[in-house]
């Protein structure tokens, strides 16, 4: 191996956006850094699409960006064939970049249009190419309402990440659901590894203490709270949550929801509540600083994270269950592949049957019926971040990955 590995990560955005692939992606840097590599970065046009002022490099929090700026002229504006021209601006964006820090290994992390970039790039350059697999993103795309399940873009994006994942060095992943759909499409499997989301232990505290003016600012005190954090996405199941709130409230008027974050849903779920007359019950607080979510992870008695049974939810792992367990709160969520990952049922967080707002509004009520058990569960909750689920852990993986591609 070099004395100090050089790697380049490739990615489709990045700080200062906020988002959990920016999270995921700040704790890997960070923590390969605390290894002694040297790692540099560089984002896809999709980036600078996002942000203003756009600019070609940058410097946030210690770590420097490499931006490419997004293509001009009337195949940009094509639909599907403008994701060709956004990874053919990335490629020669990537070879500057190659030329002037002469990297040991290109670290692509999805989509597949950024590992279609160090691909070609890497062939040139005698590289190789690390593809990291954080979500299929035609499956995403059938949530967001830009694609058809099986449809033809659906196919021809699935067609591009089964030729990325074929063409790279080495493989990795989020979760083992996802592991298993990669090594479906014949890559063998000792080719692909996984490095799961995981958790600042830091930052994230066993807490038992909250900000008591915040909870009077926002009218919680003496209230039993349920909550969630996240993106409010339609396949989190947010509408599926409020309606199972009248029937939490008619055992126990004393809950309130609390939810954190913004997203397409957004307007969705206050129009929802409105109809169901829940306004008074729900604190929509939007979205919130990453260094000042604890405060609100320490309000909540009980996170809910109510994903819908489809294949995204069913393939990926998300990580904001993972903070609040290790904040010591406890988990209720759906039975979908990506959290059977997460949450052995009765132990570290309860499952319920996906799509049931019944079988939900059961398990809350069961719980705040049998506080006695919160502790048992919540220190199982925090142990299990602590022993499978901490960046050092996790990110030390690469080492292997990495070796093993070097030596080739």
């Amino acid at each position: 191996m070099v004395s100090v590995m050089r790697i380049l990560h490739i990615l489709d955005h990045s700080i200062p956006l906020h988002s959990g692939y920016t999270f995921r992606t700040r704790a890997i840097l960070d923590q390969q850094r605390i290894l002694g590599w040297e790692t540099n970065h560089i984002t896809s046009p999709k980036h600078n699409q996002a942000i203003q002022p756009q600019c070609t490099e940058e410097e946030i929090n210690g770590l420097h960006f490499f931006r490419t700026s997004p293509s001009k002229g009337f195949i940009s504006q094509l639909p599907f064939i403008s994701q060709w021209a956004v990874a053919t601006a990335l490629e020669q964006r990537l070879r500057s970049v190659i030329e002037q820090i002469r990297p040991d290994i290109l670290h692509a992390h999805s989509p597949a249009l950024n590992g279609l970039a160090a691909i070609r790039a890497g062939k040139r350059y005698k590289l190789p190419v690390v593809y990291e697999v954080r979500a299929f993103w035609e499956d995403a795309a059938v949530d967001h309402g830009t694609s058809k399940e099986w449809g033809l873009r659906y196919r021809l994006t699935r067609a591009l990440e089964t030729h990325v994942l074929k063409k790279a060095d080495a493989v990795t992943t989020i979760c083992e659901g996802l592991r298993g759909e990669i090594i479906s499409r014949g890559i063998p499997s000792d080719n692909v590894v996984v490095i799961p989301n995981a958790v600042d232990l830091e930052k994230f505290v066993l807490s038992d203490s909250f900000d008591m003016q915040l909870s009077e600012r926002l009218n919680l005190k003496g209230k039993s709270v349920i909550g969630f954090i996240g993106s409010f996405y339609a396949y989190e199941g947010l509408t599926l949550l409020l309606q199972s709130l009248p029937n939490i409230l008619n055992q126990n008027p004393n809950i309130r929801l609390l939810l954190v974050g913004g997203g397409p849903q957004e307007s969705i779920l206050k129009n929802l509540a409105q109809t169901l007359n829940l306004m008074d019950k729900i604190v929509f607080i939007g979205r919130v600083p990453h260094d000042q979510i604890q405060h609100y992870y320490d309000l909540v008695d009980i996170f809910v994270y109510p994903r819908l049974p489809m294949r995204l939810t069913n393939l990926v792992t998300p990580l904001k269950p993972l903070e609040a367990m290790a904040r010591g709160r406890l988990v209720v969520a759906s039975d979908v592949g990506g959290h059977r990952e997460l949450i052995n049922s009765g132990e570290n967080g309860i499952l319920f049957k996906a799509g049931d707002s019944q079988a939900l509004a059961r398990c809350i009520i069961e719980l705040l019926m049998n506080r006695k058990d919160w502790s048992t569960m919540s220190h199982a909750a925090r142990y299990y971040v602590e022993t499978e689920r901490s960046w050092p852990q996790c990110v030390a993986r690469y080492e292997t990955v990495y070796s093993k591609i070097l030596a080739i």
